[in-house]
């Protein structure tokens, strides 16, 4: 097994569209907070037309309008059209939020979960949170599911986490609905309902959610909760990973190399493989270095695969280590090493890989890189020949080594495999490298 061939589960959206930062570039969370005098009053302003916004604004905060008052505290805060006062701009939203306007307490929850303005204070930013969300407002509602999700501010509680998605969710927030899926998938917090997860996966995915998209594709591919269908997976993959989305990217790329729901393509396969890739997706590297390997749907170039398998190994990748074993053993791509190669086999080997194990074994059985070690070779034979996913040649080659070796050899060999961790040398207790 040189590539990765398993699709790639998908993720929470774990980022609360906070308010502070959804006024700063786009606008409000809630229709109801974007559709206001003030807001396009501070739009105007963003874009450098100050005046007469600027006036129109300050004259509607002193006449007691608390929506102005937040986005006069945020022209303070960030120097739009004003001199930059943090401590003023900070007053003016906690101004507004004391009065009891839900898009003020989100802003200041904000500020205190990021520091911003204020010191940061988790605790602060919770409270905050539940008073905007017990009014109805379902960003600051999906931010205190959040919250208790990680225990932000508050203890975990995976149940609250639950019920405050599930309130966001019925309000519309796309990213709440992606989060509910994923807690019906999961089951934290819920009864485990992998139909009420797609559910909401589409309700969310119809709202042009990226990884809402991605999720329910992840769906349709295993048959969870709905029945299989590789070509909309394919459908919803390609959705997600035209937006950008990494994980849809390497799926939709895996599709394409297996011919899963769509016409077997390996240029197309290479094309989005490289676009997950660069954004650091290590399955996407592992993959891309391999049609580099073998000239499929790209020119054969040995030095790429290389780069890509070591971009990969550079990220832990066991795979990736065990491959680029592979091209310094045989010397393509760069200069042949034998040293080097055992460096890597090694790293794949103790991650558990069972390629990375069988390939440490032949190079300790022929003292390539290193003493020959006909014991240590054994047990590594042995782990691989049980891992979960074994080399089919493992167990043969490891009872072809035993007919050269003493009983004794034996018996270290296999109580340094029955002895071994997944992350240990051979023989190195727990705790230990």
């Amino acid at each position: 097994m040189n590539e990765k061939m398993k699709p790639e589960i998908c993720r929470l959206a774990g980022v609360s569209t906070i308010a502070l930062v959804m006024m700063t570039s786009q606008g409000p969370a809630r229709a109801e907070d974007a559709a206001t005098a003030p807001w396009e009053l501070f739009r105007a302003m963003k874009s450098g037309q100050c005046e007469p916004a600027r006036a129109q604004l300050q004259t509607s905060s002193q006449a007691g309008d608390a929506s102005a008052r937040v986005y006069v505290g945020l022209a303070y805060l960030l120097g739009v059209c004003e001199s930059k006062d943090e401590k003023r701009g900070v007053q003016l939203v906690r101004d507004a939020a004391d009065s009891g306007l839900a898009l003020a307490q989100d802003m200041l929850a904000h500020m205190y979960a990021t520091g911003t303005g204020v010191e940061k204070n988790l605790a602060s930013a919770f409270k905050w949170r539940l008073k905007a969300a017990e009014q109805g407002h379902a960003d600051a509602q999906y931010s205190v599911g959040l919250m208790f999700k990680k225990g932000e501010g508050v203890a975990m509680d995976l149940r609250q986490a639950a019920e405050w998605y599930r309130k966001a969710a019925e309000q519309g927030l796309a990213s709440a609905q992606n989060d509910l899926g994923v807690t019906y998938s999961s089951g934290e917090g819920v009864t485990r309902d992998a139909g009420q997860a797609v559910e909401w996966y589409r309700k969310a995915a119809e709202q042009g959610l990226a990884v809402a998209q991605c999720n329910l594709a992840y769906k349709y591919s295993v048959g969870d909760g709905i029945a299989k269908n590789e070509k909309l997976a394919a459908e919803w993959y390609r959705k997600a990973a035209e937006q950008g989305d990494a994980v849809a990217q390497f799926n939709l790329g895996l599709r394409y190399s297996s011919g899963q729901g769509l016409t077997k393509d390996f240029g197309q396969a290479a094309e989005w493989y490289r676009k997950a890739a660069e954004q650091g997706y290590v399955d996407a590297q592992v993959n891309l270095g391999r049609l580099y390997d073998r000239g499929d749907g790209v020119a054969k170039d040995a030095r790429q695969a290389v780069e890509w398998y070591r971009k990969a190994a550079e990220q832990g990748d066991a795979l990736a280590a065990n491959n680029l074993g592979t091209m310094y053993e045989s010397g393509r791509g760069v200069l042949q090493d034998y040293a080097q190669a055992l460096r890597y086999y090694t790293i794949a080997a103790r991650a558990g890989n069972a390629w990375g194990q069988r390939n440490l074994a032949r190079l300790l059985i022929d003292g390539l890189g290193t003493p020959v070690n006909v014991v240590q070779a054994h047990a590594w034979l042995n782990l691989a020949g049980a891992a979960d996913r074994p080399h089919p040649d493992a167990v043969v080659e490891r009872d072809e080594l035993a007919k050269r070796m003493t009983p004794a050899q034996l018996a270290e060999a296999q109580r340094l495999a029955r002895t071994w961790q997944p992350g240990q040398l051979l023989g190195v207790k727990a705790g230990k490298s």
